[in-house]
C-alpha cells in the first residue's frame, strides 16, 4: 500500500498521544581526530539529535464525571497534559526508542515524548 500524499502534506500527519516526530539533524562524520565514519557507525549511536517537527496533544487525562448529578449532560471531552517539546525545538534523543519512517525521500523518526533526554529552544535556531 502507498500513500499518494504531496510534499507539502506533511502538516496533514496527526500524531497521537504523547508521540513526537522528529527529523533526525545530519550527524557528524568525521571525529574529532580526522577519521571519516561509515554510515552504519553513526547510525548505532544510542544518542541522536534532531528537529522536532510535529507534536502529539499529550497525556491523556481521565474524565472526571458527575454521576450524582443526572440533569447534567454526559458528554466525555477528552483532556489531555501537554508535551514540553514544541515544533522547531532541537531534541537529543535515544535513538533506539524510536520508529524510522520515510517520507518524500526524507527520513522521520516518531518518538515516545520519554525517549527525549533534553530540548534546545532557540527563538535564532533557523536563521
Amino acid at each position: 500500500m502507498t500513500l499518494d500524499i504531496d510534499k507539502k502534506d506533511i502538516a496533514k500527519f496527526i500524531l497521537v498521544g504523547d508521540r513526537v516526530l522528529v527529523k533526525p539533524k545530519n550527524p557528524n562524520t568525521q571525529t574529532k581526530s580526522g577519521l571519516y565514519l561509515p554510515p552504519a557507525a553513526v547510525e548505532k549511536e544510542k544518542v541522536q539529535t534532531g528537529y522536532v517537527i510535529k507534536v502529539g496533544p499529550g497525556f491523556p487525562i481521565p474524565a472526571m464525571t458527575d454521576e450524582d448529578e443526572p440533569w447534567k449532560d454526559k458528554h466525555e471531552e477528552v483532556k489531555y497534559v501537554p508535551l514540553q517539546a514544541q515544533a522547531g525545538d532541537l531534541a537529543i534523543y535515544l535513538s533506539q526508542s524510536g520508529y524510522e519512517i520515510e517520507f518524500n525521500q526524507e527520513k522521520y523518526v516518531i518518538l515516545p515524548h520519554s525517549a527525549i533526554l533534553m530540548l534546545v529552544r532557540d527563538e535564532g535556531l533557523f536563521e
